[in-house]
């Protein structure tokens, strides 16, 4: 018997129990690989302000979140935490990058599902570690930058390709390996691990990004270059300064044009 994937999807997004939500996940993947899926429209498609998570993390604006060095406990298990709940979110993004755009062509709905699940790995890696630290997801606050910028580009596809993972996820490409160094000085090396896979697996989610922005420029006849840079001009109000991860970016299916013209940022 087939079930609706985008039904599915959306009980799945919505629930905010992370162990009954990363057992949903699991689910979503084994019925996708035993193609019990159908991909039918739903009747109608509900914008989502807030997606499914547990009441802790408080979310705060970025500018509110505090500084902490590394150099005590407390400030190694925020960073882990800050991390922790990005991965979280980007099981969310990639769920509603399944749910909300429901006219793409099924290789799209695979791809994003396989991003989904390989964040939940990481966020459950990265949960581990901040456990052996002496901490649970949600005792730090933690920011909502991510969820605002998906839901300002839930109108359009091309636009949420270029934003979320050509942009906002792309930043991690570029700011992971300080960070591995920075464990690396204080000698957490399950925490270096951790990092190195993720930034493996992330160049993997941008070049998916990367590759349906590029399909969807062909499918309406546009020049990927120049929708990229309008897209920025017009959607993001945050920081794209350098240095930028050139190698890993390149990897991830970034242009020379693109990487030239973000270094003249």
């Amino acid at each position: 018997m087939s079930k609706n994937l985008f039904s599915t999807v959306l009980t799945c997004l919505q629930e905010a129990d992370l162990n009954r939500k990363v057992k949903q996940l699991d689910q979503l993947l084994q019925d996708w690989t035993e193609d019990r899926f159908d991909i039918t429209p739903t009747e109608e498609i509900i914008r989502i302000p807030d997606p499914g998570r547990p009441s802790k993390p408080e979310l705060v604006s970025p500018k509110k979140l505090p500084r902490r060095g590394l150099g005590t406990t407390e400030g190694h298990a925020a960073l882990m935490h800050s991390i922790a709940h990005i991965e979280f979110n980007a099981v969310n993004l990639a769920l509603d990058a399944i749910y909300r755009f429901q006219e793409m062509p099924r290789q799209y709905y695979g791809d994003w599902l396989g991003v989904a699940g390989e964040e939940s790995y990481h966020f459950q890696m990265v949960r581990e570690h901040l456990f052996h630290l002496g901490y649970e997801y949600g005792d730090f606050p933690a920011h909502d930058g991510l969820w605002m910028t998906t839901y300002q580009t839930d109108h359009n596809p091309l636009v949420r390709m270029a934003l979320v993972p050509r942009t906002l996820e792309a930043r991690g490409l570029d700011v992971t390996p300080a960070m591995i160094q920075k464990l690396r000085a204080i000698g957490d090396k399950r925490g270096v691990e951790i990092l190195k896979i993720l930034l493996r697996d992330e160049i993997g989610h941008v070049e998916v990004g990367t590759r349906w922005f590029r399909y969807l420029c062909e499918q309406r006849g546009v020049n990927p270059f120049k929708t990229f840079q309008e897209i920025i001009e017009q959607y993001f109000h945050g920081d794209l300064r350098g240095p930028f991860n050139i190698e890993a970016r390149r990897e991830a299916g970034f242009s020379e044009q693109e990487i030239q013209w973000l270094e003249s940022l």
